[in-house]
């Protein structure tokens, strides 16, 4: 029957008639009805000796005070802040009731259930953190170790943080919250874990993978209709195999060094190659002005020819006159000049004076 509690996420309680029943989390809120009875007799004793000569009014008094404080317990039952009150009528959902003192009736008319809505739950895949001041963090291999999509093992322990959604399918939909959540939590970070290689798992893709594992966490959980949430994934640890760690750090610190190599590489291939370029440029540059001055000077000294030819058929004379003048004045122009003179019967030699600007100071016989 539903009150015999044999499913969802409050647990096995026995109620006697008078009694509230199962209420899923915390203790019984029944007192019972004997260690009443037991406490108002021994009161009642210490008022009066003996207990003999009580008048019956009184004993009626005092049986009102305890079928009073009995009718309260089995009418009433109390929420705290952080609970909410699910109130089954015959097994079948009745009503939910917030925090505070609500009526209902006894058991097992109805009963309630009281799940933490509020509370935060943590469940550690992988590691197990032990209570006390002095405790530590146990690792558990079976639930951390992990086959990446590179075919790589890797060792991870993380933390699930998770609350209670919808209080109805947390009670009804779901025998064993705490494992459903563990189970479902381990299946899908194994799953990322497969589909990715171990080293961005390792260095930069953490944080991506914690929210994959998150939202395939709360699609699962929601096919399951269990009325949780998922609030965060933490991984507290990623590493390697202890057994291979040493070995992998090394191999860490090649490929590292490799990129490191390369990125010098780039940057020198950077710098270089654009000077390079601009000096290539530079030389094209350099000939297409040279190309075009020795065109226009060709173009010129044809011109010029041309020129001189139409002269020259017009004078051939002299213009071969002038032309032997100016080619005999640039060729001495620059040469020694020795005079003779064979008429005085001299030497011959006749001291000569350069006339030339650039060696005035310099005067005697060439």
């Amino acid at each position: 029957m539903p009150w015999s509690n044999q499913g969802g996420g409050g647990g096995g309680r026995k109620g006697g008639p008078w009694g509230q029943g199962p209420s899923g989390g915390g203790p019984s809120q029944q007192p019972d009805l004997e260690e009443l009875l037991k406490r108002s007799q021994d009161r009642l004793k210490q008022v009066i000796p003996g207990g003999a000569g009580v008048p019956g009014s009184f004993l009626f008094l005092v049986a009102a005070v305890v079928a009073a404080v009995v009718a309260f317990y089995a009418f009433t039952f109390r929420v705290n802040p952080d609970e909410l009150g699910v109130v089954m009528r015959f097994g079948s959902i009745d009503r939910q009731e917030g925090p505070g003192i609500h009526f209902r009736y006894p058991y097992p008319i109805e009963e309630v259930r009281l799940p933490k809505v509020t509370t935060q739950n943590i469940i550690e895949v992988g590691m197990r953190t032990a209570a006390g001041a002095r405790g530590g963090i146990r690792d558990v291999p079976e639930e951390s170790l992990m086959l990446t999509g590179d075919e790589n093992i890797v060792d991870v322990d993380f933390v699930v943080f998770w609350r209670i959604k919808d209080a109805q399918q947390y009670l009804f939909n779901i025998q064993n919250p705490d494992a459903t959540v563990k189970e479902v939590a381990e299946s899908a970070m194994r799953e990322v874990v497969g589909l990715s290689n171990i080293a961005p798992i390792l260095t930069e893709a953490r944080q991506k993978t914690e929210q994959a594992v998150q939202k395939l966490m709360q699609d699962v959980l929601d096919s399951y209709r269990s009325g949780i949430r998922v609030d965060q994934i933490q991984m507290q640890k990623v590493d390697p195999p202890s057994q291979v760690i040493d070995a992998f750090r090394d191999v860490q610190a090649a490929r590292a060094d490799k990129e490191r190599l390369q990125n010098e590489a780039y940057s020198y291939a950077n710098k270089i190659v654009p000077e390079a370029r601009g000096d290539a440029e530079r030389i094209l540059q350099a000939a297409k002005g040279y190309q075009q001055e020795s065109v226009a000077e060709a173009v010129g000294q044809t011109a010029r020819f041309l020129k001189v030819y139409d002269e020259y058929k017009k004078a051939p004379e002299v213009t071969r006159k002038r032309l032997y003048l100016e080619t005999m004045e640039r060729v001495l122009s620059g040469a020694d000049k020795i005079i003779l003179d064979g008429k005085g019967g001299g030497p011959g030699v006749i001291p000569f004076l350069q006339i030339d600007p650039q060696n005035k100071a310099k005067v005697g016989p060439n």
